[in-house]
């Protein structure tokens, strides 16, 4: 348990953004799943639309110091190449 002011302050600080950081890490991970099973079921025209806000949601994550923007532009390379492979 934190003894001095600051060191509270900090654990209420810390809590605050854990929370955050975890409703929005978990909205990311749900567009690209929804992204996934939208490439998967064929449908271009919604895997398209799924896709983008996919991409939304992987810069704003990495924006806001969630997750590293190289594995956001990971993720959305993926996700075109999966795309581009099932439009032909």
């Amino acid at each position: 348990m934190a003894n001095t002011k600051s060191a509270i302050k900090a654990a209420r600080q810390n809590e605050r953004r854990r929370r955050r950081n975890r409703a929005v890490r978990s909205a990311m991970r749900t567009d690209i799943r929804k992204a996934r099973v939208a490439l998967g079921d064929g449908d271009v025209e919604q895997a398209q639309e799924a896709i983008r806000q996919a991409v939304i949601a992987l810069d704003k994550a990495a924006q806001k110091g969630i997750i590293h923007p190289n594995k956001a532009s990971r993720g959305k390379s993926r996700l075109m190449k999966q795309l581009n492979r099932s439009a032909q």
